[in-house]
């Protein structure tokens, strides 16, 4: 019994004792470590990203009215899921692919992710520059493309035709949005003058903004929006606290966003990350101030926004500025934001989300700030801008970049839309628009209650809706 104890004794610490004899036969390198750690903060920042549609989805809730609250999470989900599939088919590798004679233009190799491990920097060199797995590269990018077609939707909530999100998501992912990508990110014509655009002010979001302006012009204001001597009436949101809860979502999800875009775990994370807050709490209290200003009362929606606009402004810069130059930039985007909403409300262009002034002009107001504010030890791309000696050098590739990729996206998206107008179209009947998205386009209720008639119709046993409200005066 001594000696059989002894075996099991011997037995239980040698297979104690195998993990580390392992280790100690293949100690893993510097090298091996310093992948280890880059390629987790990449699946963080990627998830962080990605976790941004929930923001997104929060937002546009909170800021609509309660009978189109199911559409909204409809759009989120198919949206996400089209993005993914095109992304992964042809758009990274129309994005970060070598082109070869098209390469200022367009990448053309390595669809579907089909390229063997040892040729990986070689086919996409526009992302040679970080040692993660294709994969995590993959994940970390396809986040982005998500964001930036989750922004185009924000403009034209609660009357688009379900079937426009799916279209047009083929085309923005599959096309649009890589070809403004290559561009810049992917060793295109604008990265080779040095556009600095670091997480994608104009790349995401400009791109965004400008798709759904070019929508939210064919499409039309809601209706009641307008009365009928042309004054904008305040159609309000449901729901603040979920609208503020998608944007404290969306400024988590930023640490992602623009930290994450090192797309190495370095501790130029904790300096971007530091720009990225302090740009946004100026821009909530830029907002706030011109709110009561122009108001004389403290609008918490406009405050979300301002945090919005500041996140998209100090997008491009975050890696090139100094920190009290995120303050100035945050500030500024949120004022800026304030004027633009007010501004387009005005000219009849509905905007229920605000995306046009918080995306649009936030990333055109960030993609210049780097050609003011970009400091000569951090200009890892391009020049100091111009408040560092810099000239107007930078000022200028920044403003060319924001001219050729808006306006391209711009009229690219005016053209799929008209299509889209003049075959299925783009918006849903006036009874339906009245009685709501939800019950004509998904049959899903956000809040049933609210929403369900109670009489049934032709004695099929199934509840129809009733208009829950009357056409409002100066309708169409």
């Amino acid at each position: 019994m001594r000696r059989l104890g002894l075996l099991l004794t011997v037995a239980m610490v040698l297979v104690l004792a195998l993990p580390a004899i392992a280790f100690a036969q293949d100690k893993p390198t510097v090298a091996d470590l310093s992948l280890a750690a880059d390629t987790v903060w990449v699946i963080v920042a990627a998830v962080l990203v990605l976790f941004m549609q929930a923001g997104f989805a929060m937002l546009e809730v909170g800021f609509s009215r309660m009978k189109n609250v199911g559409s909204v999470v409809a759009k989120i989900l198919v949206n996400l899921a089209i993005a993914a599939l095109l992304f992964w088919a042809v758009g990274f590798a129309f994005t970060f692919s070598d082109g070869g004679a098209l390469n200022s233009i367009i990448g053309t190799q390595g669809f579907f992710l089909a390229v063997p491990e040892a040729q990986v920097d070689k086919v996409f060199t526009g992302l040679s520059w970080t040692q993660v797995p294709l994969s995590a590269k993959f994940l970390f990018q396809v986040a982005f493309a998500a964001v930036s077609l989750a922004i185009v939707w924000g403009t034209m909530l609660e009357r688009t035709k379900f079937a426009v999100y799916v279209v047009f998501a083929v085309v923005f992912v599959g096309l649009i949005y890589p070809l403004v990508g290559h561009w810049i990110w992917g060793g295109g014509w604008l990265a080779s003058l040095g556009m600095q655009d670091f997480a994608g002010s104009t790349v995401v979001h400009l791109s965004g903004a400008m798709a759904a302006l070019a929508g939210t012009l064919l499409l039309g204001p809601r209706l009641g929006k307008y009365d009928d001597a042309g004054r904008a009436i305040t159609i309000p949101g449901h729901n603040m606290p979920l609208a503020v809860l998608g944007v404290l979502i969306l400024w988590v999800g930023w640490y992602g966003f623009n930290p994450g875009s090192t797309m190495a775990a370095t501790p130029q994370i904790a300096d971007i990350a530091l720009t990225t807050t302090l740009a946004a709490a100026a821009g909530v209290l830029g907002a706030m101030i011109m709110s009561y200003v122009y108001r004389r009362h403290v609008d918490v929606g406009m405050g979300g926004n301002g945090a919005i606009a500041a996140l998209v402004a100090i997008t491009a810069p975050c890696a090139f500025v100094a920190p009290w130059a995120s303050v100035v930039i945050g500030l500024i985007a949120g004022v800026v934001m304030y004027m633009t909403l007010v501004y387009v409300d005005k000219i009849g262009v509905d905007d229920p989300l605000g995306a046009i002034a918080a995306h649009g002009m936030g990333g055109i107001w960030g993609t210049l700030s780097a050609g003011l504010f970009t400091t000569p030890a951090l200009a890892a791309v391009g020049q100091p801008g111009l408040f560092y000696g810099g000239g107007f050098t930078q000022l200028g590739v920044q403003a060319l970049g924001i001219v050729a990729s808006g306006g391209f996206v711009f009229l690219t998206s005016l053209t799929v839309f008209a299509i889209l107008k003049a075959t299925i179209g783009l918006r849903v009947k006036p009874e339906q628009e009245l009685d709501g998205l939800d019950i004509h386009e998904h049959g899903v209720f956000g809040y049933g209650e609210q929403l369900i008639a109670t009489d049934y119709q032709n004695g099929n046993g199934h509840k129809t809706p009733g208009p829950v409200e009357s056409a409002p005066k100066g309708s169409a």
